[in-house]
């Protein structure tokens, strides 16, 4: 049987010690029994509420740290999956983080001359442990950016995977997963860095330490 402690431990960016972090997992999970029913709350305040942006700062590791995306109230991906990790661990729900690399077919031209391609590495999702089994739960893009791109909105059911369409509302080719780096009980800080650093160069760090 899978040990799921450490699902459920503190660290330094999974803050889910906090008082920020701890006072907001109540709020959401006021008066709720089933745990799916709290997952689902949780899930959903952080895909909404906490605005997905494109341009996050990323150099330091305290930028992805749940409570300060909780303050700010918005976060790109692997910052918006690290908070939803950390209200699951508060409500006593093992959660982790996984990493893959997907293609956004998609993407703006303005962000492809920043980037250089339309390749994301290490686009960051949580995986919940609920009734028996790990779920993955992707809370990046909120309902209003969904709406205003022709986005297919994600729906979390405390049951079954949820992660990106490969089509978007039109029915054009959106998301594309190409590889799976693993699940991590702790956000793997440095060695998303130094990928960003190997894929997109030092420039493209630097540029995204001032754009928040």
């Amino acid at each position: 049987m899978e040990q799921l402690g450490k699902y459920l431990k503190p660290t330094f960016t999974i803050d889910s010690n906090s008082k920020p972090i701890r006072e907001k997992t109540r709020e959401l999970t006021k008066d709720q029994e089933d745990v799916t029913d709290k997952a689902k709350s949780l899930f959903y305040f952080v895909r909404d509420q906490i605005k997905y942006i494109m341009y996050p700062q990323i150099s330091r590791e305290e930028y992805f740290k749940a409570s300060k995306t909780l303050q700010k109230g918005e976060g790109y991906c692997v910052q918006k999956a690290v908070l939803l990790t950390t209200l699951a661990r508060a409500a006593d729900i093992p959660a982790r983080m996984g990493f893959v690399d997907i293609v956004n077919h998609l993407l703006p031209q303005k962000y492809i001359a920043l980037q250089g391609t339309n390749l994301f590495i290490y686009h960051g999702f949580t995986e919940l442990h609920l009734n028996g089994k790990w779920i993955k739960a992707t809370p990046a893009f909120d309902f209003d950016m969904c709406n205003e791109n022709q986005i297919i909105p994600i729906e979390f059911d405390g049951e079954n995977d949820t992660l990106f369409h490969p089509v978007n509302q039109e029915g054009k080719p959106h998301i594309e997963y190409t590889k799976f780096h693993g699940s991590y009980d702790d956000l793997p800080y440095t060695e998303i860095i130094n990928a960003c650093r190997e894929v997109y160069g030092q420039k493209f760090v630097e540029l995204m330490s001032e754009s928040s």
